[in-house]
């Protein structure tokens, strides 16, 4: 059914047209959540403001069209998925009010989580939930699934720290309960529904054997179907309707602000892993740890350990543990040391009665936490790393009484025996009895989809019936617990959600068929396909845990986005159907705005980079070979040919004037497609070559310093207040600090070979890397001298294979922390500095150590939030603009308050002095600048 006219017409006029898509590339793309389902919106809307969604969702109910909303993404049971309107959070939901030095956080529903815990971290607070997603999911999603996780139990959810809330809802009128005005004229036009609340509340305490009931249900890890408890929970119909908001799932209404009351974040912590020789003697344990002083207990079946035992990093003794062994992951936090360790005794004093078969006792060393807690958090990934490829990986989530966990997780595994789930893992928050599941399944056939269907029956009965736990107890219903809410709650409890839903949501138009469905075979339609694409990807879940690093999302795909698409077409293809059309869109949305910085791969859970895959994708149709070899051959001259260029643009900059530049070069570039660059007031001037000189024999330690070429080419920008070169001020510091430095040979003519392989061009990219190699092995005298690169993307070329050269091979920040800390002395300045972290900064493990620097040299350091990679990626800031223009597009605002930046790859800099509106340098820069040599 297609879309009314009179909506689609309303919507033109308010909506820009870059923030409407319906185009089949983009609406496949946005038809992908990290379910397992998949529907094709008719129309995406990109939201800016609460305005825009009052007058869309009163457009909706004047038409009858129904609508869904959309954060991150990152919800696992179908919440997130429309085939008829999605509205999407824009950029300008990310507003925050920190209250009482953190006691209180407001936050808008874009906010990503881990921004959140990190605004609140000064005052030593979080917000209660923390959702296994939290560096990748939103607050709208965290609020609308009642979302909770390892640490959160039940009592730091959303729902029991909710402090305030503003919603929007289905017919656009708009509340909140924090704002006095908003309550009056919300009583006053909406005095029948409060009073039905009322009524609704009052009619369900007094119902003695449903209100008892719902207070057991919550007693446990609950979000299967909608907040009931708010019903016995309150009597104040505006305290009853912001908690059933939560956990509703979008379909009561859109939230468009929370405020929180936080939590304490204690500082000390430590972690153990203890083993028991049977499921029984592991959740006996549990029990027993219910009443100590531990933050989270994670359990892990024999079948969740084997799946990581071949790690790396893993104890040895886990291939080795016996058949039914099962493990606890426990973590303890404390204000004080001292107090951590007193807790600590506590817990081992309370399970020395139990049977243990191995155990890493409690350690304090963030270094040894991270490593077990990588146990528990690579158990998920692991499985979706074997899967066969076509098949998708399901994350079950349910809840049995405590004192029952033993009883249920064997059941449950009998029950992955029964129905042939070898591979399946059982994992989970065991104090609260929540247990995962992970298995994979395919649907590509009627037998598949039968075999998921009668696995999922047996669970229903064996949870919801046998055991009245919950089938859902953070994942939110979905749609794929829809079909089993009412035989979880009973008739009477369920006819209850549906007054709810029809009181708030008359028309339907709210997230149809999610937590309450009138079909009952829901769970089993719009079931997404997983084709194979491509090596590189195939192992993708489409989780989105990639998105929030992405420098293109939100210009044109992400990265889960250019995956989705990958697969369509491979798809199509294998059907015989044409793909010319949207291979054609593709080319642009995305391989060319690609940033293939492969900070994706940090983020994906089974380690995929994408840019691996539009890098293939470019080699592919990189057909000018003969002019990769000359230039690989030519080197030096195409290097002159670079400042030439750079040589014509100042000249025609000083003929013409900037602006006139600027407008003349947008014009050509557009025209050209980007083959003309765009110039901009950050544009280098032309860099002189740089002279060998021998070195020479004296008593100072030598380093090998190399410049990379984009150095050797690119001198400060003529709007620059700094007009030293890089080379001259790195020089100059290393000479500060005692040493020789010492150039290779043929400098000129030397290359990594990045420009080439971002291009596509393997083969020459490759040559000129060994080239590079043997010209420094030469210099360093085999190995013997520490080589020091300039740029930090040249560097992670160079030690991308580690084992296969003797080179000591260093990027700015690894130098000057580890040989220039003892040799000089910082004097700190006052004048605030910004810091970009670059993408190979990151790769490289020194992102910290970068801004811990920052912070030596200077007393204020602005890191800008949510930028984690500029977008200029090598040429592209020259060649697509608009990627390093959306990237950076939240730079200025944040270093409002710097004069200057500082980052370590000189292109990088180029688009971050344009769009950070302050000059940009290597870091070698401030460094100089605040350092004496130290006197011996």
């Amino acid at each position: 059914m297609s879309l009314p006219a009179a909506f689609l017409s309303d919507i033109a006029q308010l909506i820009p047209k870059n923030r409407r898509f319906d185009d089949p590339l983009s609406t496949l793309a946005f038809g992908t959540d990290a379910s397992f389902y998949r529907l094709i919106p008719q129309l995406v809307i990109r939201v800016e403001s609460e305005d825009e969604v009052v007058a869309l969702l009163q457009w909706a109910q004047r038409d009858g069209v129904p609508v869904t909303f959309r954060a991150a993404g990152t919800s696992l049971s179908g919440q997130a998925i429309s085939d008829s309107v999605l509205i999407v959070l824009g950029d300008n939901w990310n507003g925050r009010e920190i209250r009482g030095q953190g006691m209180q956080i407001r936050l808008q529903p874009g906010v990503i989580g881990a921004q959140a815990n990190a605004w609140l971290a000064p005052f030593g607070r979080k917000i209660g939930p923390d959702p296994a997603s939290i560096q990748a999911c939103k607050i709208g999603g965290i609020v609308a699934n009642n979302s909770s996780g390892m640490c959160c139990g039940t009592a730091q959810n959303t729902y029991h720290t909710l402090a305030g809330i503003r919603l929007v809802l289905a017919d656009g009128s708009r509340l909140d309960t924090e704002d006095a005005a908003s309550i009056t004229v919300f009583r006053n036009r909406h005095g029948a529904l409060l009073e039905r609340l009322a009524t609704l509340g009052r009619q369900t305490r007094a119902n003695t054997e449903l209100a008892a009931r719902i207070r057991h249900k919550y007693r446990l890890k609950n979000t299967t179907g909608l907040s009931l408890n708010t019903l016995v929970d309150f009597d104040d119909p505006l305290e009853i309707l912001s908690h059933l908001l939560v956990g509703s799932e979008g379909t009561l209404g859109f939230i468009s602000a929370v405020t929180y009351n936080t939590v304490v974040d204690r500082p000390n912590k430590a972690s153990a892993l203890i083993v028991f020789p049977n499921v029984e003697t592991c959740c006996n344990a549990v029990t027993v740890l219910k009443t100590q002083p531990v933050s989270a207990v994670e359990l892990l079946d024999r079948r969740s350990l084997r799946s990581v035992q071949n790690k790396p990093g893993m104890p040895a003794f886990v291939q080795h543990l016996s058949k039914s062994a099962c493990a606890l992951l426990i973590e303890s936090r404390a204000a004080s040391p001292s107090l951590l360790r007193e807790q600590l005794a506590l817990i081992m004093k309370a399970l020395a009665c139990f049977a243990v078969e191995k155990q890493i006792d409690f350690t304090e060393d963030p270094v040894e936490n991270a490593r077990l807690w990588a146990i528990r958090k690579d158990t998920f990934p692991a499985v979706g790393a074997v899967r066969k490829t076509g098949t998708t990986v399901i994350i079950e989530d349910v809840t049995f009484p405590v004192e029952q966990l033993a009883i249920g997780v064997n059941r449950l595994i009998a029950l992955f025996d029964k129905h042939h789930y070898d591979e399946a893992i059982l994992f989970g928050h065991a104090l609260e009895g929540n247990l995962h599941f992970v298995f994979t399944q395919g649907f590509n056939s009627a037998e598949e989809i039968t075999r998921y269907q009668a696995f999922m029956d047996d669970v229903a009965q064996l949870v919801a019936v046998e055991f009245g736990g919950s089938l859902k107890a953070e994942h939110g219903t979905g749609r794929n617990m829809a079909p089993f809410v009412e035989l979880e709650w009973g008739r009477e409890a369920y006819q209850l959600m549906w007054q709810l839903k029809r009181l708030l949501d008359p028309n339907g138009i709210l997230n149809p068929d999610v937590v309450l469905s009138e079909d009952p075979q829901i769970h089993l339609k719009h079931l997404k396909p997983l084709p194979a694409a491509d090596e590189l990807v195939d192992k993708c879940i489409e989780c989105g845990f990639c998105e929030p690093v992405c420098p293109s999302k939100g210009l044109t795909l992400s990265p889960r986005q250019r995956i989705v698409i990958w697969r369509d077409i491979q798809a199509r293809k294998r059907a015989g159907v044409d793909t010319a059309e949207v291979e054609a869109a593709f080319q642009y949305q995305g391989i060319d705005t690609c940033a293939a910085t492969g900070l994706c791969a940090q983020r994906c859970p089974v380690g995929i980079n994408t840019g691996d895959l539009m890098e293939k994708l470019r080699s592919r149709d990189a057909d000018r070979t003969k002019t990769a070899e000359w230039l690989a051959t030519h080197f030096a001259t195409a290097l002159q040919g670079v400042r030439f260029t750079l040589h014509v643009a100042n000249g025609a900059r000083m003929l013409l004037g900037a602006p006139r530049l600027a407008k003349l070069s947008a014009q050509m570039s557009r025209l050209s497609k980007g083959q003309v660059p765009q110039w901009t007031n950050a544009m280098p001037q032309p860099e002189k070559a740089i002279r060998f000189n021998p070195a020479v024999t004296d008593e100072r330690p030598r380093v090998v310093y190399l410049a990379a070429c984009v150095s050797r080419a690119m001198a400060p920008s003529a709007a620059d207040k700094e007009q030293m070169s890089l080379y001259e001020k790195t020089r100059s510091l290393l000479e500060k600090a005692g040493y020789q430095v010492v150039i290779p040979e043929n400098l000129e003519s030397l290359c990594c070979g990045q420009p080439f392989a971002s291009k596509g061009y393997a083969e020459q990219a490759d040559h000129k890397r060994q080239e590079l190699i043997g010209a420094l092995l030469q210099a360093s005298r085999g190995g013997l001298d520490p080589i020091y690169c300039d740029t930090s993307p040249c560097t992670l070329r160079l030690v991308q294979n580690p084992g296969e050269t003797r080179l000591d091979l260093y990027d700015p920040v690894r130098f000057i922390r580890t040989h220039l800390m003892d040799r000089l002395d910082f004097t700190p300045q006052q004048a605030p500095i910004a810091v970009h972290v670059t993408c190979s900064t990151q790769h490289l493990g020194e992102g910290q150590a970068l801004i811990d620097l920052a912070r030596r040299c200077a007393n204020t350091v602005v890191i800008p939030e949510g930028i984690h990679c500029c977008g200029f990626a090598g040429d592209k800031g020259f060649t697509t603009p608009e990627l390093n223009a959306h990237a950076l597009r939240s730079l200025k605002r944040a270093v409002h308050s710097c004069s200057e930046g500082i980052s370590t790859s000189r292109t990088c800099e180029i688009g971050l002095s344009q769009h950070g509106g302050i000059d940009y340098h290597g870091l070698v820069y401030l460094v100089d600048r605040v350092t004496k040599a130290r006197a011996h």
